[in-house]
């Protein structure tokens, strides 16, 4: 069974469109992020 995660914030991808949640490492930037992976943001400045 895995582990469950409790609630956490969701923003949608500017990029693709689909709903990503916060990570660890976006703790102190979460206002600021936009794309769901590095793939999306790269894609996005093309």
């Amino acid at each position: 069974m895995p582990h469950q995660k409790p609630h956490l914030p969701e923003k949608i991808c500017a990029a693709c469109g689909r709903p990503f949640a916060m990570r660890k490492k976006w703790r102190n930037c979460w206002e600021r992020v936009k794309y769901c992976s590095e793939r999306c943001r790269r894609e996005s400045k093309k």
